[in-house]
């Protein structure tokens, strides 16, 4: 069983963003698992990928578990998913491992298409497999970012961090970030502060901060 009825209610079509994950109740590589509850108080990184025992897939799930640690430390998880059984999950980690010298220690979940199907991992045009699908879940289990991309792409794993790392900075200080932060072409490593709600606040904001006009106003974050 992938989700409540409840859930199958309430979440019809393809997710949005600012959505409550539904509950699923999965089989994966670790175990049973409850998402979002498993990781309740954390951000994880849920993603799809076509097919077991495929190069591109092969090269992405490398790519993670290098990178792991650093999701660790921004209090992030990672979760893959296809449609594939659990024992063919465990036979490719098993062969990443033993031809490449990676050992995947995040889990992968063994879908039957009812969770892909659930959160719109499949579309129609690109085959019956998963494409590649990533979601970005915060401690409150709410979707906060989702991309896709197709089966002969892969995927870019530091701009993935990147992205969790900046939505948990724009939480944290309730600003925006620039176009590549923290290497932005106009501020660096800037961060950009939310539009005025009101005509005197906009007239305040140049004595405050840094700005191109009373819309664009930057300041540089302070270390905690």
């Amino acid at each position: 069983m992938c989700c409540s009825s409840e859930d199958m209610v309430d979440f019809n079509g393809m997710p949005l963003l600012g959505d409550k994950m539904p509950n699923l109740e999965v089989r994966t590589t670790h175990g049973p698992m409850k998402l979002p509850d498993d990781f309740a108080g954390k951000w994880f990184v849920l993603f799809s990928h076509p097919a077991d025992f495929t190069p591109v897939c092969t090269t992405e799930f490398i790519a993670f578990q290098k990178r792991m640690g650093e999701f660790k430390k921004l209090n992030c998880e990672l979760i893959g998913l296809s449609i594939d059984q659990v024992f063919s999950h465990m036979k490719w980690t098993e062969w990443i491992k033993e031809k490449m010298g990676v050992e995947i220690k995040f889990p992968i979940i063994a879908d039957t298409g009812a969770v892909a199907s659930l959160l719109g991992m499949v579309h129609p045009g690109k085959g019956s497999n998963t494409v590649r699908a990533v979601f970005v879940v915060d401690p409150s289990g709410i979707l906060r970012l989702m991309v896709y991309y197709p089966q002969e792409v892969g995927r870019n794993m530091d701009e993935i961090l990147r992205v969790v790392e900046a939505l948990q900075v724009a939480d944290k200080n309730k600003v925006a970030m620039p176009a590549n932060w923290p290497k932005n072409d106009l501020i660096g490593d800037e961060v950009i502060i939310p539009p005025p709600g009101d005509e005197k606040t906009a007239k305040e904001r140049s004595k405050m901060y840094e700005c191109y006009d009373w819309w664009f106003c930057h300041k540089k974050l302070t270390k905690s």
